[in-house]
């Protein structure tokens, strides 16, 4: 089960990979509510809420253990799901998640909230903070334009945006018991790599991995992010 971070939903984080897990597992794909496909009360989000309806999927298709895949928001999510219901979860893997909102996310989400008038501005600062510079001076102007316009301040995105600013699992964390690996992102602007290292340290057991790039490292290193998964699932 692929869980999204915040934004449009699971399709555009995870679609263009969906395919290369199918050969071996089903794949699920999760909205959360603040998606543009969920459909919810519009009340503010909690960690456990999400949590509770990534849960209620996994029941739903039978109750068998899954192994859960969370990206950005989607890890803490992820987190709480396997510490809140260790029968659902068989493994865990992290990817630039953080167990805490710090001074510096916080401070990016606020900055997220204040430009909800400009959508241009919203998704530009998405863009730069998600992606590696790197990544960016390859793509050139006019993808970066596109890349640009994937996140918009739409009410759903601005209640995931309004979570960030107020996440900690951080006492859940120890309850963990499936097989976890953690993966961190080098040059993460928007998660800086410190919190997957926070997180690998607070998981009895976990493994660690860095990877060489920005935040949204399911676009700029997918192959790394497939072999990662599947070495550690199988």
């Amino acid at each position: 089960m692929l869980v999204h971070g915040t934004g449009a939903g699971a399709e555009l984080t995870w679609g263009h990979l969906a395919t290369r897990f199918s050969d071996r597992r089903t794949v699920v794909l999760p909205d959360l509510s603040g998606s543009e496909r969920a459909v919810d009360d519009g009340a503010s989000l909690t960690v456990e809420t999400l949590a509770a309806q990534v849960a209620a999927v996994i029941e739903d298709l039978g109750g068998e253990p899954a192994d859960l895949v969370g990206f950005s928001l989607g890890a803490p999510v992820a987190a709480a799901v396997a510490a809140l219901n260790p029968d659902l979860v068989r493994g865990l893997v992290l990817i630039a998640g953080f167990g805490r909102t710090d001074e510096y996310l916080r401070n990016l989400m606020l900055v997220w909230q204040g430009s909800v008038g400009d959508p241009a501005t919203f998704g530009r600062v998405a863009t730069v903070t998600g992606f590696s510079r790197t990544f960016l001076e390859r793509l050139g102007p006019a993808e970066v334009e596109r890349l640009v316009s994937n996140i918009r301040p739409t009410p759903g995105v601005l209640r995931q945006v309004d979570l960030n600013t107020r996440v900690d699992v951080r006492a859940l964390l120890p309850r963990i018991e499936a097989a976890t690996l953690v993966v961190g992102c080098a040059h993460d602007g928007t998660v800086p790599v410190e919190n997957s290292r926070e997180l690998h340290a607070a998981i009895r057991g976990s493994a660690y991995a860095e990877v060489d790039s920005g935040h949204v490292v399911v676009f700029e290193r997918p192959d790394e992010i497939v072999t990662l998964v599947h070495k550690f699932s199988t």
